[in-house]
C-alpha cells in the first residue's frame, strides 16, 4: 500500500504577500505625492521682467514688455543733490543706446531725505520738462521696509545691495538677471562699458538666431 502523500501549506506565505503588497502600495502612494508636489508645488523662480508695476497714471504695466532689453533701473529724485547730473547722464545713455535694445527704467522714491515729494504725474511731468526724458518714468513706490515694491524688492534681493541714497542703478540682462549695480556718485563713463557689452550680447543672439 502506497503511502499518503501529504502536503503541507508553506509557513508564512500568505503574511509575507499582504506585508508584500501593503509595502509597495506604500511606494506607489509616496511616489504619486512627490511628482505632483514637483508639478503642483515647484517654486516660482521669477525675474525682474515677470513682474507688474504702476505708470505715472497708476496703470498696471508688465515688465515683460522689456523683455529681451538691457535695462538700467533707477530711483529717482526730484530734490536732490544728484538730480540735474544723473538725469542728464540717464537721458544721454537712453538717447545713445537706447530704444531697441535698451532703456533706462525710473521709480521715483520718496524714502531718501524727502527728496520726491511730487505727485507721480507731476514728476513724470519734471523729468520731461527740465530734461528732456524719453525713457519711462513709473508710479512712485517705496523701495524700503515692509512695503517695498516687489520688482524693486527683487533688484534688491538678487544684488544683496539696498539703495542708501536716490539715483542707485541697477543694470539688467535681457534675461531679467541682476548683472551689476552703482551707487548715485559713479561717473556715466563707468556704465557705458556694461551697457555696450550687454548691447553686443543681445546683437549677436539675434545675428545667430537668423
Amino acid at each position: 500500500m502506497e503511502p499518503l502523500a501529504t502536503s503541507y501549506p508553506l509557513k508564512y506565505s500568505v503574511p509575507k504577500a499582504r506585508v508584500f503588497a501593503v509595502f509597495l502600495s506604500m511606494v506607489l502612494c509616496t511616489t504619486t505625492l512627490c511628482l505632483l508636489q514637483l508639478r503642483f508645488f515647484k517654486p516660482n523662480v521669477k525675474d525682474f521682467y515677470s513682474f507688474e508695476v504702476k505708470d505715472s497714471r497708476g496703470r498696471i504695466i508688465s515688465l515683460e514688455k522689456y523683455r529681451g532689453k538691457a535695462t538700467l533701473v533707477v530711483n529717482v529724485a526730484s530734490y536732490c543733490q544728484y538730480t540735474d547730473k544723473n538725469y542728464i547722464a540717464l537721458q544721454e545713455l537712453h538717447r545713445e543706446f537706447g530704444p531697441s535694445h535698451f532703456t533706462v527704467l525710473a521709480f521715483p522714491c520718496n524714502q531718501f531725505g524727502e527728496s520726491e515729494p511730487s505727485s507721480s504725474q507731476e514728476i513724470e511731468s519734471f523729468a520731461k520738462g527740465n530734461y528732456g526724458v524719453t525713457f519711462p518714468v513709473f508710479h512712485k513706490i517705496k523701495i524700503l521696509g515692509s512695503e517695498a515694491d516687489p520688482a524693486f524688492k527683487f533688484l534688491i534681493d538678487s544684488s544683496k545691495k539696498e539703495p542708501r541714497w536716490n539715483f542707485w542703478k541697477y543694470l539688467v540682462s535681457p534675461e531679467g538677471k541682476v548683472v551689476k549695480f552703482w551707487r548715485p556718485e559713479e561717473p556715466i563713463e563707468v556704465i557705458k562699458p556694461e551697457v555696450m557689452s550687454l548691447i553686443r550680447q543681445i546683437i549677436m543672439k539675434k545675428r545667430e538666431d537668423l
